[in-house]
């Protein structure tokens, strides 16, 4: 399937699928045209990809799980991989709780700031 097809399929852009492929986590065969064409287990990859980027993995991260799943093959993927990873996915979570806090001090002394604001009008 030609790039158009499977940006509809997966619903990623086609810049997305030209980045995820210059990031090597798919791969495209070259036509004679110069035209990518993509197989079916692209679709499902994508998908992949973007639950991956979803839990703010970044593409060098997601690129680690990808490669882990290759080495070690779908029957022992989720045990092996998962633990690999664990490591990364707590850093993620204590990155994105770091976020959150500073969001909320940012909230508390913008409503500060407001209430001061008021109650001089």
């Amino acid at each position: 399937m030609k790039i158009g097809e499977l940006s509809r399929e997966t619903g990623a852009s086609i810049r997305s699928i030209r980045h995820y492929e210059k990031q090597k986590l798919i791969t495209a065969i070259r036509m004679e045209n110069g035209y990518r064409e993509f197989n079916e287990s692209d679709i499902e990859r994508i998908k992949t990809i973007q639950n991956y980027l979803t839990l703010g993995l970044t593409t060098l991260e997601i690129k680690q799980v990808l490669d882990c799943q290759l080495q070690y093959g779908d029957a022992e993927t989720d045990e092996n991989c998962e633990t690999e990873m664990q490591g990364q996915y707590e850093e993620k979570l204590d990155e994105i709780k770091g976020k959150i806090n500073a969001l909320t001090d940012l909230q508390n002394r913008l409503e500060i700031q407001i209430n001061k604001n008021e109650r001089k009008s």
